[in-house]
């Protein structure tokens, strides 16, 4: 079973591209993020065609996360209970696991920040807390999870191109940096981090100052798994290939493939 996540920066400019992707990649689950279009607007029938089910969550202009699938999700819910929230920014369902059991997923747009000085940045730490709460009780109901989604978080400094150049910035601060690892000790793996990678392996490229072609981007897309799923997952990597598309998202996929047993 293959699962994935991807920003894609505006489902409306960037639909080709995803039904591309989906059937070169024979994935069973994305997660996107940044759809950038309403409810009203969301492209089922396209996914449909292409043998898809889906389930959104969308918000005018900003925010918005979606969950394709082959197999239709059930107990869909929006957003993170509990925490009053205008942003759409999580949905969350189970999915057969390819083994016959179960699997829950969750798709996560997790807040930018925009500057250490900025109410944006405190509003991602309090959001990243209500995330971990949430989150203590999800894992109690569900021993096969994954938590997938653009993180605007890089984890630690072989994540980041040039980490002196961006020391003190939000995606890299301390605080940012110890919510990700909050929820790691919640028992959470870094799927990418279960392997050995290239150096320099990132998810993210600035569209400015040739950021792709000079490699200068930040590992920010992440796949958490459970003890159960991390036992299963045989391989996962960052997908480089749809940042060079014309008109690309300035986000590229990262998949993880899960074993039918341990």
């Amino acid at each position: 079973m293959k699962i994935a996540t991807w920003n894609v920066n505006s489902l409306k400019v960037r639909l080709p591209q995803v039904l591309d992707w989906l059937a070169a990649s024979e994935t069973d689950v994305l997660c996107l993020q940044e759809l950038k279009l309403t409810d009203e607007n969301f492209p089922l029938q396209a996914f449909v065609d292409a043998g898809y089910h889906a389930c959104w969550s969308g918000q005018k202009t900003y925010n918005g996360v979606a969950i394709i699938s082959r197999e239709p999700g059930r107990d869909v819910i929006k957003n993170i209970p509990g925490y009053e929230d205008s942003q759409q920014r999580v949905i969350s369902a189970t999915f057969p696991d390819g083994t016959g059991g179960e699997m829950r997923v969750i798709c996560a747009y997790c807040p930018n920040g925009q500057s250490l000085e900025s109410d944006k940045y405190i509003y991602k730490l309090a959001w990243y807390a209500a995330l971990q709460r949430w989150l203590e009780s999800e894992l109690a109901r569900y021993p096969q999870l994954a938590v997938l989604g653009d993180y605007n978080i890089a984890p630690a400094d072989e994540d980041v191109h040039n980490p002196e150049k961006w020391a003190g910035q939000v995606l890299v601060s301390v605080p940012e940096r110890q919510a990700f690892q909050d929820l790691l000790g919640l028992g959470l793996s870094d799927a990418f981090r279960l392997f050995d990678q290239p150096e320099k392996s990132f998810s993210w490229w600035d569209y400015r100052q040739f950021g792709f072609r000079r490699n200068a981007g930040l590992r920010i897309d992440h796949i958490l798994l459970t003890q159960a799923l991390a036992e299963r997952c045989v391989a996962s990597e960052i997908d480089k290939g749809p940042r060079g598309n014309e008109q690309p998202s300035d986000h590229a996929p990262v998949w993880a493939r899960l074993a039918a047993e341990a």
